[in-house]
Parts: structure tokens; sequence; C-alpha cells
């Protein structure tokens, strides 16, 4: 295993870059976002396009529509060293 290098850092995501891919991997468009969390198509484009923050509350509400905790959109390339360790 000594011939072996780490792996480099993985590319970075902005927050926008985030809430795109859970949205995607979860098969929703952009309406049916909007529909199940009452925020504007328009507003999630430009989260999504990184022209709007995405804040505390709408994360929160984007979280639960999303079924995930808030911190997976707003803090997308965090890593928990402790787990990086194990």
């Amino acid at each position: 295993m000594s011939q072996f290098r780490p792996a480099k850092k993985r590319i970075s995501v902005s927050v926008g870059e985030s809430v795109r891919i859970v949205r995607e991997l979860q098969g929703l468009s952009q309406n049916q976002l909007a529909e199940r969390t009452g925020i504007p198509q328009a507003t999630l484009s430009a989260i999504e396009n990184d022209r709007v923050r995405l804040g505390v509350e709408r994360a929160k509400v984007l979280a639960k529509a999303l079924k995930c905790h808030p911190a997976v959109l707003v803090f997308p390339g965090w890593e928990d060293r402790l787990a990086s360790a194990a």
C-alpha cells in the first residue's frame, strides 16, 4: 500500500451547487421543490446559481423538503476530521 498516494482534495462545491445536487439526486424539478417549500422557482434558480444567498431559514425549509440536514446544504465542503481519520 505504500506505493499509493493519498487522494487530493475533491472539487469544491458551492452552496447553490449543493442544493441543485441534492434536488437532482431526488429526481425533483425546481418547480416540484417550489411546491414543496413555498419558495418561488425563480428564487430557487437564483440560489442554485449562487445569485441569492441561501440563509438560515431557507436552508431549514429546503433541508426539510429534501430530507437532509441543513448543514449538508450550508457547508457542502466541510469534512469531519474524525470521520476522515477512520
